[in-house]
């Protein structure tokens, strides 16, 4: 007996490139059982992710569907009045307190990938963060400079200081990784790779790699200073 694959369709490609040329809510509202349709094979491909995260790690995202962010924009404070977003999107949060870092994915044509990390992190989360790397870089440079680390991410992305954090000295050995003030880590997918029967379990398997950084960043942040 045959059952259909999880997987991204042609088609919840194609009404996002539609919904492009048209965004606007008579086109779309004339398309809502469409959206619906396309929006519920996003849900169920999401919940096959979710089960390949939670193989390897504890999520408190509850479901698939629990995940996707709205199609609709929030156009109050953006000069683009656009009302609908043109890509599938969604994100998983660890659970517990000392798990941190996040899972996001996002799927647009030309422009598919996974990321998690740490987006904005609190003054106090940075400090310790930076006070960490300045005592002992070398446990994060082994995992930015593992193998499969480098072949999944390339390197450690996010928004970086100009100038030198407060409290560091510029000639710091590390300061290439105190200017850090986010940390993310980012997998792209070519949409050949993206229509593919396994890209869940590629998109699962992005995921995992990005396990030993955020085992790293939770021990971390889930101490002192002192590493307590």
């Amino acid at each position: 007996m045959s059952t259909t694959p999880i997987k991204i369709y042609r088609s919840n490609i194609d009404f996002l490139e539609q919904l492009k040329k048209n965004n606007n809510r008579e086109w779309f509202n004339e398309r809502k059982t469409e959206f619906l349709a396309e929006q519920a094979n996003i849900e169920n491909f999401a919940s096959v992710l979710l089960t390949e995260l939670n193989l390897h790690d504890v999520i408190e995202t509850l479901s698939g569907k629990k995940s996707l962010y709205r199609i609709y924009r929030d156009t109050r404070f953006s000069t683009d009045k656009t009302p609908y977003k043109t890509h599938w999107s969604g994100s998983f949060k660890r659970a517990g307190k000392s798990r941190r870092g996040g899972y996001y994915f996002h799927i647009e044509k030309g422009n598919t990938f996974v990321g998690g990390g740490f987006w904005g992190p609190s003054p106090a989360d940075l400090k310790l963060i930076r006070d960490d790397v300045a005592f002992d870089a070398q446990p994060l440079r082994n995992i930015l400079g593992d193998k499969n680390f480098i072949s999944s991410f390339g390197s450690l992305a996010g928004e970086q200081l100009k100038t030198t954090p407060k409290g560091f000295e510029a000639d710091h050995p590390d300061i290439d990784l105190l200017r850090f003030k986010q940390f993310l880590l980012v997998k792209k997918f070519d949409d050949e790779t993206v229509l593919s029967d396994n890209f869940v379990q590629q998109m699962g398997q992005a995921f995992k790699d990005m396990r030993p950084f955020f085992d790293y960043m939770s021990s971390v942040l889930s101490g002192d200073a002192n590493g307590e």
